[in-house]
């Protein structure tokens, strides 16, 4: 069941919040949901965000602009959380791993084991609920996700192509193998075995990904974080020694930088991307 906790009227339609226990994670998890208004008659698309790192369900609707420009294709827009908000021993030593930092794995190591499985529940308990209380279109969905919840949305397509209609990401991780975020969180979520980590890395799926792929990717030239820790060149340079090109867009745009500002610059493109692939 959904525990309705706030309700908004925004661009004609709501965003609402709620609150639900989860099976998946063992917990109570929140997250919210833009309902344009069409929604007063019909089920719609939708499409789910993931968020980065520190952040919480809030972060993208209220800063984004999103909702504007879902309401103008009649999308519904669905933000969970970044991770589950049980106390755990060293969840908050460090911004960049534990509460906030879930990097959307099945973790598989104690503790996190029990309350870090953010994989299956954006794949599978979170969807099931949405498409059983909201009127929402569950064949028809996209995702998207910026940083660390780029690489959750560009992973999660690779390995379930079948459920998304596109993907996009904005200054995503793409490459966490070979970076500090990603070998930092791969470790302690998913232990010393590396060929585990390999199944949450986007250029690894993609060398073995024989299905088609909708994919607009955008970073900022002077996103602090680009060289060492997005790997954005590895992915590009994969697509091209693939021969994908034509399934990807990834667009450096000159003089931007990892913010929420970044995102409202191009959020409207990302939009009309998904309602092309949805609508």
């Amino acid at each position: 069941m959904l525990e309705q906790i706030s309700s908004n009227k925004v661009h004609g339609g709501h965003i609402i919040k709620y609150k639900h226990y989860s099976t998946v994670l063992a917990c109570d998890m929140k997250f919210n949901v833009f309902l344009p208004k069409e929604t007063a008659e019909q089920k719609v698309p939708a499409i789910y965000f993931l968020s980065g790192l520190t952040c919480t369900e809030d972060n993208f609707m209220q800063k984004s602009g999103t909702m504007a420009e879902a309401a103008n294709y009649g999308l519904a827009l669905i933000a969970p959380d970044t991770s589950s908000r049980v106390s755990l021993p060293g969840d908050n030593d460090t911004w960049d791993f534990g509460q906030g930092a879930s990097f959307y794995v099945d973790a598989t190591v104690a503790p996190w084991s029990q309350h870090y499985c953010m994989y299956s529940y954006i794949v599978d308990e979170l969807p099931a609920l949405v498409n059983k209380y909201l009127p929402i279109e569950g064949d028809r969905v996209s995702i998207m996700g910026h940083s660390m919840g780029g690489h959750g949305a560009l992973s999660i397509f690779l390995k379930n192509s079948s459920r998304y209609k596109s993907v996009s990401a904005f200054s995503p991780v793409v490459n966490p193998t070979q970076c500090p975020w990603g070998q930092k969180a791969f470790r302690e979520y998913l232990g010393e075995d590396k060929s585990t980590w390999a199944h949450y890395d986007t250029v690894e799926l993609l060398k073995k990904f024989n299905g088609k792929i909708n994919a607009l990717v955008d970073v900022g030239t002077s996103d602090n974080f680009l060289k060492e820790q997005l790997k954005i060149d590895t992915l590009r340079d994969t697509v091209q020694s693939l021969g994908k090109e034509s399934e990807w867009t990834i667009r450096y745009q000159q003089g931007y930088d990892h913010s929420y500002y970044f995102i409202t610059s191009f959020i409207a493109d990302h939009i009309a991307h998904h309602a092309k692939a949805l609508l």
